[in-house]
């Protein structure tokens, strides 16, 4: 574990790929450029972390927490993020790629710009969650909490958002346009923004 007072230069181009690191504490930690590949971080704890375009492909992250912790531009190739949590953390720009992501919990997590194409988040809770210009094409919402979440500019072409909580949600024009919103719950804001997007006229 990470002493506390302990200052730690920045990782630039690290090779951590295969490395055995189970029960980790990493705080204020910063890394950029490295690879993580298929390395064993199962319960590894962040806190102030920052990763920029780190390769995190087939990595085990099962079980670990982050808190404050930033994953800028990174990928998550066939990652394992089984039972892990992220409270107050970034990913923005990060690309998540037939990773194992059930259980998982997001709390005050922002996507921005980040891409789920094809991703099974059906019945999680994103709540609240920032998805700003997020792609979720073909993403699999079905009876996901999506409540109060921002997904304005994101792409949703054919994401499956059938029996999703969207109350208090903000989706714009488009993105009503695209998915598939079969049994949504929506609240009579996004009600009047959906018949606007096909051109009714609410009276």
């Amino acid at each position: 574990m990470d002493n506390p007072d302990e200052e730690f230069a920045p990782e630039i181009g690290e090779d951590y790929s295969d490395a055995n690191l189970p029960d980790q504490q990493w705080d204020k930690r910063s890394f950029t450029d490295c690879d993580f590949t298929e390395a064993d971080l199962r319960s590894l704890v962040t806190s102030g972390c920052t990763f920029t375009r780190c390769d995190f492909t087939r990595t085990d992250l099962g079980e670990s927490k982050h808190h404050a912790t930033a994953f800028r531009q990174c990928t998550f190739d066939r990652t394992v993020l089984t039972r892990s949590t992220f409270n107050s953390c970034s990913l923005m720009g990060s690309n998540f790629v037939d990773c194992v992501l059930r259980p998982v919990t997001f709390v005050e997590v922002d996507f921005t710009l980040a891409s789920f194409v094809k991703a099974p988040l059906h019945d999680l809770k994103l709540g609240g969650q920032r998805f700003r210009e997020t792609n979720l094409s073909e993403a699999d919402l079905r009876n996901t909490d999506l409540s109060g979440a921002d997904l304005m500019g994101a792409r949703l072409l054919d994401a499956k958002l059938d029996g999703a909580d969207l109350r208090g949600a903000k989706i714009d024009a488009n993105g009503l346009r695209q998915a598939k919103l079969a049994g949504a719950l929506i609240d009579i804001d996004t009600a009047i923004a959906f018949a606007a997007a096909y051109g009714l006229v609410v009276s």
